[in-house]
């Protein structure tokens, strides 16, 4: 098979190398290579680590491994959900390996998720490959749509309680998850007493973006926090999440409560609470006090 160029074999050895950036590499040992293809909108590699088991790459990138998507998917919907104090109707744009969809279908109040994924490929990968994330696309309350999440989330007006993004890094198609023109629109789409979250990215190698995120939804929603997550596979694996927030659902002190912690491996009520206890270097830079 013809590799693509991040997929080399060195001394026998079969390894995907991340170029991060200019200056960092991530060399990753795998066991093989499951399945590669060039989408229209980027390509799409599902690999066997020797570490973290399988894992979905979109342009030499990792997105997701089985080994800690967990974390990962269980902070981006869990805190938001358990805010809510009765999420029926979810959205999530990207996520087209279905991991954050699993989690939203914990909640026994919702009765809808709709996934809103720019490449049907990518899922089509997952559903095959990943059945660990993917397989719960068919349950009855998921609804699929493969287009644009910017352009879907023009049409829609207080259509949802909880609204997820779940976005890939700023670059290709997922750019313009990143922009205040996007959370307008996403903020229109809420219902009353509606919370948004995205992926923040890492504080280490992309805080000009966490910046530009939490000041763009500041601008536009009464509360604004961020809170952050361990994830192994993700660069320095201190990661953050933004939440933008019609109304203040931290006044119910409880709402920590709702986590269904029973059915997850990360978060808990306890675990919960203390991510929104950010690093002094963080709080800093994004001018909060919490």
């Amino acid at each position: 098979m013809n590799w693509p160029y991040y997929i080399q074999k060195r001394d026998g050895t079969l390894w995907l190398t991340e170029a991060e950036s200019g200056h960092l590499r991530l060399d990753w040992k795998l066991k093989e290579v499951l399945h590669v293809e060039r989408s229209p909108f980027q390509e799409i590699a599902i690999v066997d680590t020797e570490t973290f088991g399988k894992a979905l790459v979109l342009d030499g990138v990792v997105q997701t491994t089985v080994g800690d998507e967990f974390i990962y998917n269980e902070m981006i919907s869990h805190i938001p959900l358990a805010l809510h104090r009765g999420p029926e109707r979810v959205l999530v744009i990207g996520g087209g390996d279905g991991g954050a969809v699993r989690e939203c279908l914990k909640y026994p109040s919702v009765e809808r998720v709709d996934l809103v994924e720019i490449d049907e490929r990518v899922t089509a990968a997952c559903v095959r490959y990943l059945p660990e994330l993917a397989g719960f696309l068919e349950d009855p309350r998921v609804r699929l749509q493969f287009e644009d999440g910017v352009e879907y989330v023009q049409r829609v007006e207080a259509e949802y309680d909880v609204v997820i993004v779940d976005s890939s890094d700023p670059v290709g198609p997922a750019t313009l998850l990143f922009e205040g023109a996007f959370y307008q629109r996403v903020k229109r789409a809420l219902r009353p007493n509606g919370i948004m979250v995205c992926q923040s990215e890492s504080p280490l190698f992309y805080l000009p973006v966490l910046r530009n995120t939490h000041q763009a939804l500041k601008e536009l929603f009464p509360v604004t926090r961020t809170y952050w997550a361990s994830v192994p596979t993700y660069p320095g694996a201190l990661w953050t999440f933004t939440l933008g927030c019609l109304t203040d659902p931290f006044a119910d002190r409880t709402w920590s409560h709702r986590i269904q912690d029973g059915t997850t491996r990360y978060v808990t009520a306890a675990v919960a609470e203390a991510s929104f206890a950010l690093p002094a270097f963080v709080r800093r830079a994004l001018g909060v006090s919490e």
